[in-house]
């Protein structure tokens, strides 16, 4: 099977093909068990803003309903600017997070729900490497106090290594839980059609209407001024987000992904052939359409 895929199919190319639902829809299939309870949500971060860009839509409408909404933020995001002499690591890593708690609070999070774990920009550890193990069980120690029935976390195959990485954070500490929380994986460097890999069996994807959160949403992205504005000004190798590279997240809708069981039982390793959905002009499988396993609303 060919690794080429035809991007006129492909859901990252064409999110408009896809399913779109109303948050309430949404609350209702997912808490199906659960009537009336509002449980915890926990929204996981790579870095200062990924909450905000890839999630911020669901976090306003969570708020709206009251739904206990927490933010860990796992890496420090003091990589963006590292040749500032303006701002250095510890005073970039103090903007970075006061940006975060001004964005949370336009989408209703108070600063005492968001978690700053303040690991390394750019060296966030995968399973391979030693310092995993002490990140693990830290994130499970936070997880048991926390208990959130959904997680709302990286796409598992997104290009940025650190978003990688904290989908097998997660992933470790919730081994030796005793029960399973749903997850639902959001994207952000995937939108980039240079950057984006194609998508494994297995995965739904769907859209999450935000329409009536959207200006919040918006308004939360403008306090990222470090990332967004020439605010850091000393550093020609600074890293901003270019307007194209905002479109994505200014959207009316946000994009999910959840894996089906099978899934879940495959490691993420690098995709081989087999492992594709083919979507060339003979045989399209629009399997990435369907939502029959755990959202069939």
């Amino acid at each position: 099977m060919s690794a080429d895929m035809s991007t006129d199919t492909f859901p990252f190319s064409s999110p408009v093909q896809l399913p779109l639902f109303s948050i309430d829809r949404v609350l209702s299939a997912l808490f199906a068990e659960q009537a009336g309870a509002m449980p915890p949500v926990l929204i996981v971060a790579p870095h200062p803003d990924d909450e905000t860009l890839g999630c911020g839509g669901a976090i306003a409408l969570l708020r709206e309903r009251s739904y206990p909404v927490h933010v860990w933020v796992i890496s420090d995001g003091t990589k963006s600017h590292p040749n500032s002499r303006r701002y250095p690591a510890a005073a970039l890593r103090a903007l970075r997070a006061n940006e975060t708690r001004t964005a949370l609070t336009h989408l209703g999070v108070a600063d005492t729900a968001i978690t700053f774990w303040d690991l390394p920009d750019g060296a966030v550890p995968l399973p391979e490497q030693p310092e995993f193990a002490l990140a693990v069980e830290r994130c499970q120690a936070q997880l048991i106090d926390l208990a959130p029935s959904l997680i709302l976390l990286p796409w598992r195959y997104d290009p940025h290594p650190d978003h990688r990485a904290s989908w097998w954070l997660l992933q470790g500490a919730m081994a030796e839980l005793d029960y399973s929380p749903r997850l639902l994986e959001y994207p952000i460097w995937d939108w980039d059609p240079a950057q984006r890999q194609p998508l494994p069996r297995g995965i739904q994807v769907w859209r999450l209407d935000i329409s009536s959160v959207l200006a919040r949403k918006v308004q939360a992205m403008t306090a990222y001024r470090s990332q967004i504005t020439d605010l850091i000004d000393d550093d020609p190798s600074g890293f901003r987000l270019t307007p194209d590279m905002l479109a994505p997240f200014q959207q009316p809708w946000e994009m999910y992904l959840e894996a089906s069981k099978a899934a879940l039982a495959v490691d993420p390793a690098p995709v081989s052939d087999s492992g594709l959905v083919n979507l060339d002009s003979k045989s399209r499988d629009r399997s990435w359409l369907s939502l029959d396993y755990h959202l069939a609303f």
